[in-house]
């Protein structure tokens, strides 16, 4: 039988996630960002990129609410993000296939340590800029003709392997 949301005991955890979106803007996906976010207890979101629509009356249908509890910034400025990420040690995971990206499920994360998860736009993918700098470069493996997916599927798929280690 299926249980309501009121039975449902899940544990509730945070974990040391950073989520980056470098220049995504399709309102569907930052709320469905925040909504995954949300559910696996990721610490916070950083939108890299101008005029980011965060419009909360647009996004909310996908959000669910969850823009209101996921802490958020944007930054306009690569170079500004690069500092703040180096500047703050994380562990910078770029989730892209790359002619030197490894399988997702072979990511290493040192102990006790920030990470931050770098998914790129829906157009361009993660940006030369910020790969340089990523200490990991992971990709998912798929099994079909199609080489991409949805930015959101991937970082779901991506959060659920770095919260389950």
């Amino acid at each position: 039988m299926q249980l309501t949301h009121e039975e449902i005991q899940f544990e509730r955890k945070n974990f040391p996630i950073t989520l980056v979106c470098d220049h995504i803007y399709f309102q569907q996906n930052i709320g469905s960002l925040f909504r995954i976010s949300e559910a696996f207890g990721v610490e916070n979101i950083i939108f890299l990129g101008k005029d980011i629509p965060l419009n909360p009356r647009k996004i909310n249908k996908t959000s669910r609410s969850t823009h209101l509890h996921v802490p958020h910034i944007v930054i306009e400025d690569t170079n500004e993000l690069i500092d703040h990420l180096l500047q703050n040690n994380f562990e910078i995971i770029a989730l892209e296939i790359a002619s030197n990206s490894k399988p997702l499920n072979e990511v290493k994360i040192p102990q006790n340590q920030k990470i931050a998860l770098l998914i790129g736009s829906e157009i361009d993918g993660i940006s030369t800029d910020l790969l340089k700098i990523s200490n990991q470069i992971v990709h998912i493996n798929m099994f079909g003709k199609n080489s991409s997916m949805n930015v959101v599927q991937a970082a779901s798929i991506a959060l659920y392997e770095l919260t389950s280690l």
